[in-house]
């Protein structure tokens, strides 16, 4: 006979007194990652291994806190790598398109900024002063004084040369004219043209010849006036640099380990020479519109410093996590702005992105995100394997539009990625892109549960204190926490191991935490952490609860008394997003003289599921191993579930169908107040399946409502006794007698347990052990063969 199970196999209690705590607040709180053993290995690995490609691609189930577990665990790693530089972006004096890109220690980018806006202020007043002194005055007067009075020499030896061939120079607004003096007075055109021709031909010889000489004067008033004004540039140039002089020598002096910055500042000092007249002039130009937003007169401000990234406050290396990883996001962009109509951009808009704060540290990016971005994914491989970021239109790369804009120097990268995706993610990616398995070397897999012994369960509880003091929740009394253990092993679907879903747990938490709240409670309770579960079943439930009804009022047929033939309580489980209950059903089998074998009819329906219908194949396995050794199953037999429209699939209902077969081919009845779950396989032995809380406690329920008679229960396979984690009722009535549940390990005790027949063994002769359920079957199938050759003959 077989064994019930006991109660307290049904549940692994977890005791109160087990932490030997009264509550979670007398606890340290976790610092590690617990139950991910695997995982953690491979991430010290990944990101302590210096070579090429070993970044790492983080997998597993979400909820399981990978995201938090992964930044906890970088936090404390990045605290001993020392913090990376800084990185700017100054102004290409030689190619504005090309800005150039600066790299400094840490801390000492917004330095470098400061000093350069605050030398900025410091030189603009150094050239007032300089300029605008009576030293310079007096100097650029005498030496323009000098070149004037060249001028003026020059000027007075052309006057007397005009004199002397009698013509006069006047100087008008579009050149220099000769005129004609006769006899001490000057003549117009209109005098000269009525002199006579002899006359006018002298005139115009000496006047072709003194325009000759004009010629060569007025080039040599030109060579003046460019002296002048070499002199006085090169004047110029001096002033500002000894101007310049004392303030790039401090600069110089704070940064002269850093040849960037030195050389920065060389081709300030030179740039502002090359343009000093600008400069200059533009201190006394204001705005003229100063509503017009983007108007820039100011060329100082091409010395500006483009701090992009600032480390100055990291204690070590920068640990970033995307959330929202768009190509812009990740790898910066060149931001633009309107200006009277038209986009407008200088190094000044230099944006970072996620990359460049990571640059030097960790970087961490949900994959799903990153695949749906258009080009992310591919820039940011491309960025890996050459080890250079680049800021670039992600329109421009990808050839849909190409308009001139800024090329950023590209900075060196060096950075430890870490993917997080789930499993199916990282096995397509694995397969479909040869890049990404060069790239991402290592993988570290979350579990989704860990093994409950005293050391884990101290840890969970240790979780649940660092959630409170996280978030500001009400600690935990002693039975809470076991009580939230309990749940967990309920969530892994396992006696002996706990749930790494922490995300359900923690949700659990900080639901109990409003109840106890709402009591005026200082602790979260037992009772506070089943409201909370029981509340959330009550809110996703509804469609189970109709289907109860159903059953209830007789709309859809599934007894739960008395006896019938070729009909089994089958248990099937349905998931409805987040929640998931079992759906009692009824599983019929018919028998009749044929050859068409075992019938499978959700599978003529197309309703039928491939795993549903390899359970349907193994079933007639089993049959034809057992019962057609001597003679073939010469029998057409139909298996269904009762009252399905919407589909089925699984094998967990194979042993079920089995069942009702064998009841049809024996004509004993099977007990209706017994339901059925588990797979089958050719040798007749009863294998696990999922879901069995759920299967259990729907057919458990739907008792309750017709009552409780002592007789009712549910036999599963016996491997699925470690999965038990069953609700309290259910517990309550396991113990009080009136609910059932046994464990087998074949079909024949199942078989004996649903109609109360020994199923029989088979005897040296080859035959059945009389009146048992085999040999009833083995007798029906002979003389259905027999009946079906006579039939032939």
């Amino acid at each position: 006979m077989i064994k019930e199970l006991s109660w307290d196999k049904a549940r692994k209690k977890c005791p109160s007194d087990l932490l030997n705590c009264d509550s979670t607040e007398e606890l340290n709180p976790l610092v590690d990652i617990i139950g991910q053993e695997r995982a953690v290995e491979a991430l010290q690995f990944g990101l302590d291994i210096p070579e090429e490609g070993f970044n790492v691609f983080v997998s597993g189930e979400p909820g399981t806190g990978k995201k938090t577990a992964i930044m906890n665990f970088l936090g404390q790693k990045a605290k001993s790598v020392p913090p990376p530089s800084d990185w700017c972006y100054v102004n290409n004096f030689k190619d504005s398109n090309s800005p150039k890109a600066l790299r400094l220690p840490p801390g000492k980018g917004a330095e470098f900024r400061d000093d350069i806006n605050k030398f900025i202020d410091e030189m603009k007043k150094s050239l007032d002063t300089a300029f605008e002194s009576e030293d310079y005055t007096a100097r650029r007067e005498e030496t323009l004084q000098q070149y004037e009075e060249k001028k003026q020499e020059l000027w007075s030896e052309l006057n007397k040369k005009a004199r002397d061939a009698d013509f006069v120079l006047q100087r008008s607004q579009i050149g220099i004219l000769i005129v004609p003096v006769i006899n001490g007075q000057m003549i117009n055109e209109q005098q000269f043209s009525i002199l006579p021709q002899s006359v006018k031909d002298e005139i115009q010889g000496r006047r072709k010849k003194l325009q000759d000489e004009l010629r060569s004067a007025l080039l040599q008033f030109r060579n003046i006036d460019r002296e002048a004004e070499e002199e006085i540039e090169q004047f110029n140039r001096e002033v500002a640099s000894f101007a310049l002089e004392p303030l790039l020598a401090a600069l110089k002096d704070k940064y002269s380990n850093i040849l960037e910055c030195n050389q920065f500042l060389d081709a300030i000092k030179n740039d502002v020479l090359e343009n000093l007249m600008s400069i200059i002039s533009s201190q006394e130009q204001e705005k003229p519109f100063p509503f017009l937003m983007g108007q820039k007169v100011d060329p100082l401000e091409r010395y500006n410093v483009n701090l992009i990234v600032d480390n100055r406050e990291l204690e070590g290396a920068p640990v970033i996590m995307e959330m929202n990883p768009t190509h812009d996001r990740l790898f910066g962009a060149v931001e633009k702005e309107a200006r009277f109509g038209a986009l407008v951009t200088d190094y000044t808009m230099i944006r970072a992105g996620s990359l460049h704060k990571a640059n030097g540290g960790f970087l961490v990016v949900q994959v799903e995100d990153l695949l749906r971005s258009p080009g992310a994914y591919e820039s940011l491989k491309r960025t890996i394997v050459n080890k250079k970021l680049e800021i670039e239109d992600l329109a421009s790369r990808m050839g849909f539009i190409s308009t001139r804009s800024l090329r950023p120097e590209p900075i060196p990268y060096d950075t430890k990625v870490v993917l997080v995706g789930d499993p199916q993610l990282y096995y397509t990616l694995f397969q479909l892109d040869p890049e990404f398995k060069k790239i991402f070397k290592v993988k570290a897999e979350f579990d989704t549960s860990m093994e409950r012994n005293d050391e884990n369960v101290r840890k969970y509880a240790q979780f649940m204190c660092t959630l409170s003091g996280k978030e500001g929740l009400l600690h935990l009394e002693s039975s809470g926490i076991a009580s939230v253990v309990e749940f967990s092993s309920r969530l892994a679907s396992d006696q002996n191991r706990l749930s790494t879903e922490f995300q359900e747990i923690s949700d659990v938490i900080r639901e109990a935490n409003y109840y106890a709240k709402k009591d005026g409670d200082e602790l979260i309770k037992a009772e506070h952490v089943k409201r909370a579960i029981e509340s959330k079943v009550y809110r996703s439930n509804l469609i189970e609860e109709k289907l109860r009804k159903m059953i209830e009022n007789g709309s859809i047929l599934v007894d739960t008394k008395g006896a019938r033939v070729g009909q089994v309580n089958g248990l099937a489980v349905l998931g409805l997003g987040n929640y998931m209950f079992g759906k009692p059903s009824r599983i019929t089998a018919s028998v009749g003289i044929g050859k068409k074998g075992i019938i499978d009819i959700e599978r003529e329906a197309e309703m039928g599921g491939p795993t549903h219908t390899k359970g349907v194949h193994i079933l007639t396995g089993f049959m034809t191993n057992r019962y057609a050794r001597d003679n073939p199953l010469n029998l057409t037999a139909r298996l269904t579930f009762e009252q399905s429209y919407s589909g089925v699939d699984g094998d967990s209902a194979s042993s079920t169908e089995t069942y009702a077969l064998l009841s049809a081919l024996s004509d004993i009845p099977i007990k209706q107040g017994l339901a059925v779950t588990g797979s089958v396989n050719q040798k007749g032995e009863v294998q696990s399946i999922g879901g069995v809380n759920q299967k259990i406690e729907g057919f458990f329920d739907l008792c309750k409502i017709f009552g409780l008679n002592g007789q009712q229960g549910v036999v599963i396979p016996k491997s699925n006794v470690q999965n038990l984690m069953l609700k309290e009722d259910v517990i309550d009535a396991i113990k009080e007698g009136k609910f059932h549940i046994y464990p087998v390990n074949t079909i024949d005790e199942g078989i004996e347990i649903l109609t109360g027949v020994p199923a029989g063994e088979l005897k040296e002769n080859g035959t059945w052990t009389e009146d048992s359920i085999n040999y009833l079957v083995q007798k029906k199938l002979d003389e259905m063969a027999k009946k079906s050759e006579m039939d032939e003959e």
